[in-house]
């Protein structure tokens, strides 16, 4: 398929897709030139985008996308090296999951004290009071 319709399909620019090409994460197997020199976006394409979206979902830079994928196509890292990425990951998402999870507990406790203050602004005064004190920043 030609790019416009693959940028479509695939919910990006042309310019992202033009991109992607540029910085090495397609090769044959995603992009081939026809005749008149039209880019001709495969499945597989569509499947590298897809990986894409998801490993930048997880935080990985372009530069680290396109280090995995050559190491996917050539076999060059060991299984060792590759289980360490993928726990330096994992710890990645799990920092920051510890974070969003302390961003809902504050959202929470915020709704909560609003609800309070509409009706009792002394309960409330005392929520915001004991909060104080758990954490004085």
């Amino acid at each position: 398929m030609r790019i416009q319709e693959f940028a479509n399909k695939m919910g990006l620019s042309i310019h992202a897709i033009r991109f992607y090409e540029k910085e090495g994460l397609f090769d044959g197997r995603h992009v081939q030139r026809a005749g008149n020199n039209y880019r001709n976006y495969t499945d597989e394409a569509a499947e590298r985008v897809q990986m894409i979206k998801k490993f930048q979902g997880l935080g990985c830079s372009l530069a680290e996308l396109k280090e995995i994928f050559q190491d996917s196509d050539t076999n060059t890292k060991t299984h060792q090296q590759v289980i360490e990425w993928i726990e330096q990951k994992k710890n990645e998402i799990e920092r920051k999951k510890a974070e969003y999870d302390q961003i809902l507990e504050t959202l929470d406790w915020m709704i909560e004290y609003r609800k309070v203050l509409m009706n009792d602004p002394q309960k409330a005064e005392a929520m915001l009071n004991a909060r104080k004190a758990v954490s004085p920043h």
